[in-house]
């Protein structure tokens, strides 16, 4: 059986989006069936980062209300033979949807593949509550920003009220030299904001932009600190 794991963010631009495309390209390459969801109606990015936006027929919203089976939405990444994409509706979706379908249709994905991701609306609404409907854990994304340090708080908080308690976060876009200079909040004062565990740190670098705007995931290129870290913080991850 699968393990359902949810990618959140208490503000937008922390970086969500890539590091669910990263992480699940990763676990895909040392073998693991894995399903990226995307469930930012209308914002959706994770199909461009995996560069297979020309491919997207169906979406999980089709799924959700019935109009295809999932199958038929699940894009296969032909680099990689064990990753699929569930590709958002490329528009706000008035059909009417509840969390339970959300937990129906991650019930029947835990039954084909070993880790299912949910990229998810940033911040706290409905989007979320169905989001996190059938999910097992929660990863919550920040960056060394107060302001998203403090609305990933507000956000963990909500997830453990909710029911998930098993959460962790990442600090991604980390400047280390800001940090050393104190300009920016540094690992133990997020570490005191944030009462979850963090199971790492991803710094600044161009080369993650260049490769989400190319479709490649930059773990793609293996032996780099970059692919390390990711390396590091998805067997964490899948531990915990």
């Amino acid at each position: 059986m699968g393990e359902v794991i949810l990618v959140a963010s208490g503000k937008g631009g922390t970086g969500k989006t890539a590091v669910t495309a990263n992480i699940g390209t990763l676990l895909a390459k040392q073998g693991y069936q894995v399903a990226l969801l995307d469930m930012d109606m209308g914002m959706r990015n994770l199909d461009l980062y995996l560069g297979l936006e020309n491919r997207v027929v169906y979406n999980i919203m089709d799924v959700l209300s019935g109009i295809c089976k999932i199958k038929r939405a699940l894009i296969r990444d032909r680099r990689f033979e064990n990753l699929y994409l569930m590709s958002a509706s490329p528009r706000k979706d008035t059909r009417d949807i509840t969390p339970l379908h959300m937990e129906i249709l991650c019930r029947k994905l835990k039954g084909a593949f070993d880790y299912i991701f949910i990229d998810c609306p940033a911040g706290i609404g409905s989007g979320l509550d169905i989001s996190m409907a059938g999910a097992d854990k929660a990863l919550l994304v920040t960056e060394a920003d107060m302001a998203a340090v403090r609305d990933a708080d507000v956000l963990n908080r909500y997830i453990k009220k909710t029911g998930i308690q098993n959460t962790s976060y990442i600090v991604n876009k980390v400047r280390a030299e800001l940090m050393a200079a104190h300009l920016v909040p540094d690992v133990k004062e997020i570490s005191e904001i944030l009462s979850s565990k963090m199971i790492g740190l991803i710094q600044f670098d161009d080369n993650i932009y260049i490769s989400t705007n190319r479709g490649i995931p930059i773990v793609c290129k293996e032996g780099t600190y970059i692919e390390e870290n990711f390396r590091n913080i998805a067997q964490r991850l899948i531990k915990i």
